[in-house]
């Protein structure tokens, strides 16, 4: 598996391509998935399964955002997870215990 991973450098190569073609939003979910690519895989399910609905309060939500942006420099991911939970916030999609 490791012999055939993307890395960093095609993603954000790929993200410039999709930017000249007119793709901005593609090439914004290419950026997010080079940062990704740091991240262990393990823990990338991890934060999948915390971002299911009910699975997650908060706080947990926060500091996997934390996480992502200290850790691991994913800025933009950090900031899709705290949107994610504010909007769980909103809809009541939070787990609350």
């Amino acid at each position: 598996p490791q012999d055939v991973r993307i890395t960093d450098d095609t993603l954000r190569l790929q993200a410039k391509v999709a930017e000249k073609v007119g793709r901005p939003q593609f090439a914004r979910n290419l950026r997010r998935a080079a940062e990704l690519t740091k991240v262990p895989d393990e823990r990338i399910l991890a934060i999948y399964r915390a971002l299911r609905p009910h699975r997650s309060t908060k706080e947990e939500l926060l500091d996997i955002a934390t996480e992502l942006e200290e850790k691991y420099e994913a800025k933009a991911n950090a900031v899709l997870v705290r949107e994610a939970a504010e909007v769980y916030e909103q809809r009541g999609l939070l787990r609350t215990a």
